[in-house]
């Protein structure tokens, strides 16, 4: 018989710019929170953070030391302005290693437990595209994962993570040249405007189609200047740079702001 683990290493999703649905796939509300392990063995429970932190959530040991069972492990997230704790995943369950058994599987028995409040099953959510409602409801975003998946203590692409982007419209201050098969353009160099100044918000390279690529780079060879038109500028390209007069305006998604005021993960929407 296999012994009780004291912990394991949580299994963690990879972030991703797709969006779509599939059947092999189920999605999830992405909760802005902590993650929280919760292990029980007979009468004692242990919560711990991804990192493995003893966690002191009186009122959710509580409730997972009520539950039917003789021992357990969850998965989930904590919201500690509510502590409610929203449970996802169920990696053991009364003396069994559920951790190799497929994902849907996994859930059928985490929802034979019956919670109660502070303890939540997290809902697996409907429709044609997730990532939308859960921007329109104020969410992180949704977490999209593979019926199939069994657990894995490591980051996977068996589980997706895809945030809510943020939108902005910025100036186009020059281009890099291509490379490999990619024709037209590399990325386009961005700035966000601050009064009289442009300044670099960073590199844009997704989002084209071909021909947007070459329509593009004619567009831009036409309004080509011998130098860099950002006023404040940190972490410029080098090489294979062409610099424009500042007036094409583009539509950008993105994740947030990183610290250094550079665009995350941007990709393009639009060209105005």
């Amino acid at each position: 018989m296999t012994a009780f683990p004291e912990w394991l290493t949580p299994m963690a999703a990879t972030l991703t710019e797709e969006r779509f649905i599939a059947p092999e796939w189920l999605f999830e509300r992405k909760f802005d929170g902590i993650r929280l392990l919760s292990f029980r063995n007979g009468d004692e429970v242990a919560l711990f953070s991804r990192n493995h932190l003893p966690q002191d959530v009186p009122a959710v040991a509580a409730a997972i030391a009520r539950l039917p069972v003789r021992d357990v492990i969850l998965d989930g997230e904590l919201l500690w302005d509510r502590s409610a704790y929203h449970v996802f995943d169920v990696l053991w369950l009364d003396g069994e290693d559920l951790r190799a058994q497929p994902l849907e599987r996994r859930i059928e028995r985490l929802r034979t437990l019956p919670f109660a409040p502070p303890l939540h099953h997290v809902a697996q959510l409907e429709g044609e595209r997730p990532w939308e409602h859960a921007c329109a409801e104020g969410w992180e975003g949704v977490i999209a994962k593979r019926r199939d998946s069994a657990y894995e203590h490591r980051r996977s692409k068996a589980w997706l993570k895809m945030k809510c982007e943020l939108i902005a419209e910025l100036v186009v201050g020059g281009f890099t040249d291509p490379q490999g098969a990619r024709v037209g353009l590399g990325a386009l160099l961005v700035g966000k405007r601050d009064g009289d100044e442009l300044v670099y918000a960073g590199k844009v390279g997704t989002g084209f189609a071909t021909r947007m690529l070459l329509e593009l780079r004619r567009r831009l060879d036409a309004l080509a200047v011998p130098g860099s038109p950002f006023t404040r500028a940190t972490g410029l390209p080098r090489t294979r740079v062409h610099w424009v007069r500042p007036e094409v305006v583009v539509q950008v998604a993105f994740i947030e702001w990183t610290d250094n005021d550079k665009l995350r993960h941007p990709r393009l929407l639009a060209v105005r």
